[in-house]
């Protein structure tokens, strides 16, 4: 019982996890990406197509909460330590890994360090990130060495351990950032922000509320191609150790509404015969077919039962699947 009780206050308000010990402080290791042995098999309208575990002996790595696309074959990953990953997409030619600290971050205070959300501008290569603790919203330039911040005042009554856990650039030029969880420990559903523009550059944004279906939490989002979003979803399953399961769904900006309730329709649920982890890290991939690559990463955490995935799905949202339509409860 009072293992138990250790574990919900590790958590927090947010699902923040305690943490092995750090090792001896090592940057010269490299990343390895090792094919994990799961056969391609179709997920409802979804395919899982391949899977990796991501290891590394630098002491950077490792808490990865955040996931984009860059414009060069390449992957950006941001942890809830302040720091981004860069690597390439496997199978392209793009070189290299690059693990680097980001500006305006310390590893040594999580209040200044726990990046949760990446969105970015394709025509600017600016990146915007989304930061517990001091519900801020930071943007960075294509350098990702110069930043500026902003701490809008409609997230200040957000939970420090629950943020914005989720934000998108949406290629009108509006902004949707989502907070991991209530205030208030509302469970059915949690704070919302549709910004008009670049959160930094001032307009007053739209408020709502985002519908958590099941007990989810919405932890990633990315805009597809139609103007549609998909949104990832985590939950912690409890035991010892906890584990999880992750959910995929697709929601319509266009139905999000002043003090409203903004819902997705189920896209998948990863489980068995796939292993399953912490994700928090959603890209999308257009293809030349019509079809999306869907890209999922893990958040070890930094706990040594745990690990850094990578999943690659491919979907062609033109098709409605049986299943795909169903609404979240």
């Amino acid at each position: 019982m009072l293992l138990l009780i250790f574990l919900v206050l590790g958590l927090g308000l947010g699902g923040v996890w305690w943490r092995s010990p750090l090792p001896v402080w090592n940057t010269a290791g490299g990343l390895t990406l090792v094919p994990l042995d799961v056969s391609p098999r179709s997920l409802g309208p979804v395919r899982f197509l391949r899977g990796w575990h991501l290891q590394s002996f630098d002491s950077r790595f490792g808490g990865y909460s955040a996931l984009i696309r860059l414009g060069d074959g390449r992957f950006l990953a941001g942890s809830d330590r302040g720091y981004s990953l860069t690597f390439p997409q496997p199978g392209t030619k793009a070189c290299c890994s690059d693990i680097r600290q980001l500006a305006q971050t310390n590893d040594w205070d999580k209040r200044q360090s726990d990046m949760e959300s990446l969105t970015r501008d394709p025509g600017t290569g600016r990146v915007w990130a989304g930061y517990e603790y001091t519900n801020e919203i930071v943007r960075y330039e294509s350098d990702l060495k110069s930043s500026t911040f902003v701490a809008p005042p409609q997230m200040h009554h957000w939970a420090e351990n629950g943020g914005p856990e989720a934000i998108a650039h949406l290629s009108d030029g509006r902004f949707i950032v989502l907070a991991e969880v209530d205030p208030g420990w509302a469970e059915s559903s949690s704070p919302g922000l549709l910004f008009p523009g670049d959160p930094l550059e001032g307009g007053e944004p739209v408020a709502f509320r985002f519908r958590r279906p099941d007990g989810f939490r919405a932890v990633d989002m990315a805009q597809l191609p139609d103007g549609r979003v998909l949104i990832l979803l985590r939950k912690v399953v409890w035991g010892i150790p906890p584990g999880f399961r992750s959910r995929v769904i697709v929601a319509d900006p266009a139905q999000i509404a002043p003090g409203g309730m903004w819902s997705g329709k189920t896209l998948f649920d990863i489980g068995d015969p796939l292993p399953t982890e912490n994700f928090e890290g959603l890209a999308i991939d257009p293809q030349e077919n019509g079809h999306v690559h869907l890209w999922l990463i893990s958040d070890d955490n930094t706990a040594k039962y745990q690990r850094t995935l990578l999943f690659e799905f491919d979907w062609d949202p033109r098709k409605k699947a049986r299943g795909q339509g169903r609404t979240p409860d």
